[in-house]
């Protein structure tokens, strides 16, 4: 049994993650790991970057492919799509985002881990709707881009 399969919370290592290369162009990190019939992800992606082996395996992304337009993220019924982009010293994270209230582009927020914790305050760059889903861009320092999957307003 994987750890995330007892504790319910992946980490950086149960993920294949993108070169430092890749992480500088932004890319989307697809944290689903459920084998299930779900695959809007695959559908929303225009550069096609984004594949499944079948219908129930989970969607995997070419890196040298994906542009990081985020557009699988608002579409993900999982809220398991991010995407990183590393700018030197500091990082945008492009996260889903279902709660009120809905920050705005400019407003203080705790960044949060996978376990919920919040690990330090990001600025709002961006907030978008995408169908019922608010797609939240923040800036966090770079060192905890790999970490950072949520917010607290």
């Amino acid at each position: 049994m994987r750890a995330y399969e007892r504790t319910g919370v992946l980490s950086p290592t149960d993920l294949v993650l993108p070169t430092k290369q890749q992480l500088e162009k932004g890319v989307a990190i697809l944290e689903c790991v459920q084998e299930i019939p779900c695959n809007p992800c695959v559908d929303a992606c225009p550069v096609h970057a984004i594949s499944m082996k079948d219908i129930n395996a989970p969607p995997v992304n070419d890196y040298e492919k994906c542009t990081g337009c985020a557009k699988c993220v608002g579409v993900c019924p999982g809220l398991a799509i991010f995407v990183v982009k590393q700018q030197g010293t500091k990082a945008l994270i492009t996260l889903p985002y279902e709660f009120l209230p809905v920050p705005s582009p400019g407003d203080v927020v705790q960044a949060l881990d996978r376990v919920g914790a919040a690990r330090q305050q990001a600025t709002v760059k961006k907030v978008v709707k995408r169908g019922k889903t608010m797609v939240i861009t923040v800036e966090v320092d770079a060192a905890v881009a790999m970490d950072i999957r949520n917010i607290r307003v």
